[in-house]
């Protein structure tokens, strides 16, 4: 097999902040109309956006296509973010 045939374990593609198919998806941990939090082989996955409808849900092949307006896709760690405040001291 070439190096270009293999298959990539984690990928996204949107088309024109309309639809969004990911793929590498181990579970879905929650969606609603305004964001969508994903399990994927990277990390913890959100998609954020308005009207968002979850249209292709196949956690088996690892894919998930989104359909709405996409607004922002971030990744995230399960650990707790601390947030600081414009006078934080920085603990060294």
């Amino acid at each position: 097999m070439l190096e270009t045939e293999k298959k990539r374990e984690h990928e996204f593609c949107s088309d024109a902040r309309e639809r969004i198919k990911i793929s590498g998806v181990s579970d879905v941990i929650s969606f609603d109309d305004r964001g969508v939090s994903l399990e994927t082989v990277c990390g913890n996955m959100a998609v954020e956006g308005e009207d968002l409808r979850v249209k292709t849900l196949n956690t088996s092949d690892g894919v998930v296509e989104i359909e709405g307006r996409i607004n922002g896709v971030y990744y995230y760690d399960n650990k707790p973010t601390v947030k600081r405040g414009l006078f934080a001291r920085k603990s060294d």
